[in-house]
């Protein structure tokens, strides 16, 4: 990400860090009946307001778009969107339990992690925090994806450096799936603020193809 655009989202201090604004996978029109599916056919996608639609038109949305892949690319596999806006490791640790035993899912997508930088948290426990998530979805019996961020380098090279690859750490550490950054192409491009919303914080919905063409790739490693 440019500089300029850095420095603005280092102001804000709430590139993701706002208000539960999106509810949870109850409201969203492409979640999967809970309870009753099968594990294989369930993917469920715990993030923040980069996941949550934020400032866009439902379904427009990287989630909703790997919806409508899935029905072409794996049919009968269902996304479950439990993200909310605003919402760091810490909270999505809390609910990871009742949300794996109402969807039972084969596939948890972890988005988690900007929220925590962005409010200065220690990384080590960002860091715990997403060891413990993938642990207990494994332990559920689901494959686990990893969602990585970076920060602006206002924060400083090393703890830039430390915390972009803490999301690989974790997901070496477990034997999981890794999306290195999900908002490479658009984030860190020549004129990145054309893809981004009025807020120049959240991406426009013309962003989100390409934030889940990052992920397809390694979300296809661990479809059957």
């Amino acid at each position: 990400m440019r500089l300029s655009l850095y420095r603005h989202l280092l102001n804000r201090r709430h590139f993701i860090a706002l208000p539960v604004l999106i509810a949870a996978a109850g409201n969203c029109a492409f979640a999967a009946t809970a309870g009753g599916a099968s594990p294989e056919r369930t993917i469920l996608v715990v993030g923040d307001s980069l996941s949550a639609e934020y400032g866009l038109k439902r379904g427009t949305g990287w989630v909703a778009l790997l919806d409508e892949k899935l029905k072409t690319e794996r049919p009968g596999v269902s996304v479950v969107n439990a993200s909310i806006s605003g919402d760091t490791t810490a909270g999505g640790r809390s609910r990871l339990s009742g949300l794996l035993n109402k969807h039972n899912p084969g596939y948890v997508i972890i988005e988690l992690g900007g929220n925590d930088a962005l409010r200065g948290l220690p990384l080590r426990l960002t860091q715990e925090n997403l060891n413990f998530m993938t642990k207990a979805a494994q332990a559920a019996g689901a494959k686990v994806l990893l969602v990585g961020m970076q920060v602006p380098p206002n924060y400083g090279s090393e703890y830039a450096a430390q915390f972009a690859n803490l999301f690989s750490v974790v997901a070496k550490t477990n034997q999981a799936g890794v999306v290195p950054f999900l908002l490479k192409g658009i984030a860190d491009t020549a004129d990145s603020t054309a893809m981004f919303q009025a807020d120049r914080i959240h991406p426009k919905a013309e962003a989100h193809p390409t934030m889940l063409a990052n992920v397809w790739p390694e979300l296809k490693k661990l479809l059957k």
